[in-house]
C-alpha cells in the first residue's frame, strides 16, 4: 500500500482535514451555522439531487433542504432546518438522507436514516436514530449503501431498517455502480478505493485523489478532486480524464445525472453542466461556508 506522504501534499492535506471533520462529534454540527429563520441561506452544502418527478434541483445544507425559486433565489423545502447529510434521490419523490437536528431541536444528535416521500417536504426516521451519522448515501438496485462516518464503516440495507456491516475504512464519499451493485468506490486519502464484493472488502486506494464521486450511468462516473477539478471515467474508475475545473473553490457535493448532466457544489454555490463538464451555469449562490 502506498504511503500518504508520497502523495501531493496539498491535496492529501485537504482530504485529510475533510476526513477528520467527518468523525467530529455531533455537538459541532448542532451548535454551528444558526441562520436567521426569515432569510434562507445556503452554506455547508452536503448533497445534491434531481427529482425525476419534476426535474427540480434539491440541495441539502446545514440549514435544511433548498431548491431554486423565483428568479433563482434559494427557496426552502418544507419547514425543517436540520443539518442534512448524504442526500440521495432513490426514485421520484423518494429522498434518503442522514444528519443532525437543528440547534435547539428535539431528538438525538444523529438522525440515522431518514426518508421523505414528498420530495423533501416532510421526513420520517427509518432506522439508526442516535447511532449513525451517514455523510454519504447511495441507492442502487433496491439497496441502500451508507457510509457511517463516525465509526468508519460501510453499512448496507435492503429495507432501510435492517443493516449489514461491511468494510471498515476511512473515506469521504462512496458511489455504487449502476449496473453492478457489487462494485463500490470510496474516496480515501490514498485515492479511489474499489470493492467488487458489495463493500465487504476494498482494494488499496489508487490515484488520482478524489474528494467526491458520483456514478449515474455506466459511462457517467464522475469524480471531483480537492481543488474542484472534475474528472470522468468510462471504465469503472480504472482511468480518469479531467474535463474541467468547477468554479468556486473547494468542492462540497457532486451528483452526476447522466453522462452530460452534472451538478457540483463548491464554496460559493451550486453549478450545473449540461455538456459533460465543458461549461457550467451557476444555479444557486452560496455563502462560502466550509464543508
Amino acid at each position: 500500500m502506498k504511503r500518504i506522504r508520497k502523495w501531493p501534499i496539498a491535496a492529501t492535506a485537504v482530504l485529510a482535514l475533510a476526513l477528520a471533520a467527518c468523525s467530529s462529534n455531533t455537538d459541532t454540527h448542532r451548535g454551528a451555522g444558526t441562520s436567521d429563520a426569515s432569510r434562507p441561506t445556503i452554506s455547508h452544502i452536503h448533497g445534491l439531487g434531481i427529482d425525476p418527478a419534476d426535474n427540480r434541483l434539491y440541495v441539502a445544507t446545514h440549514e435544511g433542504i433548498f431548491t431554486p425559486g423565483e428568479g433563482g433565489a434559494a427557496q426552502r423545502v418544507g419547514d425543517s432546518r436540520d443539518d442534512f447529510m448524504g442526500l440521495t434521490v432513490a426514485k421520484a419523490k423518494r429522498f434518503l438522507a442522514s444528519g443532525h437536528p437543528a440547534p435547539g431541536a428535539d431528538g438525538p444528535g444523529n438522525r440515522g436514516l431518514i426518508e421523505s416521500n414528498d420530495s423533501g417536504k416532510t421526513w420520517k426516521t427509518r432506522s439508526l436514530a442516535g447511532e449513525v451519522d451517514s455523510h454519504s448515501l447511495d441507492y442502487a438496485d433496491g439497496t441502500i449503501y451508507g457510509y457511517d462516518s463516525a465509526n468508519g464503516l460501510l453499512r448496507v440495507s435492503k429495507d432501510g431498517t435492517t443493516w449489514q456491516d461491511r468494510a471498515r475504512l476511512r473515506a469521504l464519499d462512496i458511489a455504487v455502480s449502476p449496473n453492478d451493485p457489487d462494485t463500490v468506490l470510496a474516496t480515501t486519502a490514498e485515492g479511489v478505493a474499489k470493492s467488487i464484493d458489495g463493500g465487504k472488502t476494498f482494494a488499496a486506494g489508487k490515484q488520482p485523489v478524489m474528494a467526491l464521486v458520483s456514478w449515474a450511468k455506466p459511462d457517467a462516473l464522475y469524480g471531483i478532486d480537492t481543488s474542484g477539478g472534475l474528472n470522468r471515467s468510462t471504465d469503472a474508475g480504472m482511468t480518469w480524464q479531467k474535463t474541467a475545473t468547477v468554479p468556486g473553490g473547494q468542492p462540497q457535493a457532486l451528483t452526476a445525472v447522466d453522462a452530460q448532466h452534472v451538478l457540483a457544489a463548491t464554496q460559493d454555490g451550486v453549478y450545473e453542466s449540461r455538456d459533460g463538464g465543458k461549461t457550467f451555469t451557476k444555479r444557486l449562490a452560496g455563502s462560502n461556508g466550509d464543508h
